[in-house]
């Protein structure tokens, strides 16, 4: 897809990588709708990009909220590019995890998106060639201790695009999964953050990982995955497992105890 004919509803809009593709692909000339609970960054962006910026405010766990969405693409005249990049995360052992939060998890990172794909797609499915972006996480091939919810939602994230794509291979509408390592933004907390340097763990710029979900963009990819040596954990996760409980039981009591952190810190 070249982006400078892309049309674009964008969730998840204020968020790290998520304000970072709502920059880059209005610099390239797309048209973007902007979706999230608060534009806040979004301001500075609508300045720049008057004509090719617009914001709406939803809360994509609400339904009325995304039928709105629904009638304010209808007043664009439709869309070829969803990217679903809405999502939230908090690093806790299961049993330290608050119900609410669990729910939260579920709810916008796996409800919210399926609802809302199924909802944009009859208009998706309009366009000479149209495609879904799910922004999932390296977290969706590799169950990871501290991350057990998080991981569930990914986990069937992925799981959503691939099917999806399957069930859209005979139409005009194209699935793209990606699939980010650690990146630095504010979903990520202090205990998070300390978790991932005790470990040595790279960490992306989300400048850098939004322009690489475009170039895939570009390039007709149906996934992507991001991050060295991570990708090769992915492939050894896949095929011998007990490799990858072996590395991350060595690891538990670390991340444990960056977890009691976490906790203590709420």
């Amino acid at each position: 897809m070249r982006l400078s004919e892309c049309r674009v509803v964008l969730t998840g809009a204020s968020g790290g990588i998520g304000l970072q593709l709502a920059e880059q692909l209005c610099a390239a000339g797309a048209q973007v709708l902007a979706v999230s609970r608060h534009a806040g960054a979004l301001d500075e962006l609508m300045r720049r990009y008057p004509e090719r910026l617009r914001w709406q405010a939803a809360d994509l766990r609400n339904g009325s909220d995304r039928q709105a969405l629904l009638e304010g693409v209808r007043r664009l005249g439709g869309i070829n590019l969803l990217i679903n990049a809405a999502g939230v995360n908090q690093f806790a052992m299961l049993d330290q995890l608050e119900e609410s939060r669990l729910d939260d998890m579920i709810e916008l990172n796996i409800a919210a998106t399926l609802h809302l794909t199924r909802l944009l797609l009859p208009i998706l499915r309009e366009q000479h060639h149209a495609l879904v972006v799910n922004v999932g996480s390296i977290y969706g091939s590799i169950g990871y201790p501290g991350y057990a919810v998080y991981c569930a939602t990914k986990f069937a994230l992925r799981g959503f695009s691939e099917a999806l794509r399957r069930e859209l291979a005979d139409t005009s509408v194209d699935v793209l999964y990606v699939a980010p390592r650690a990146t630095r933004t504010s979903m990520n907390s202090a205990a998070a953050m300390a978790l991932n340097e005790a470990l040595k763990a790279s960490t992306d710029d989300p400048r850098d990982v939004a322009r690489s979900v475009l170039a895939a963009i570009e390039g007709r990819r149906s996934e992507l995955y991001l991050g060295w040596p991570e990708k090769l954990f992915v492939r050894i996760n896949g095929m011998l497992p007990g490799i990858v409980d072996r590395a991350l039981r060595k690891q538990l009591p670390l991340i444990r105890r960056h977890s009691r952190h976490e906790e203590q810190s709420r």
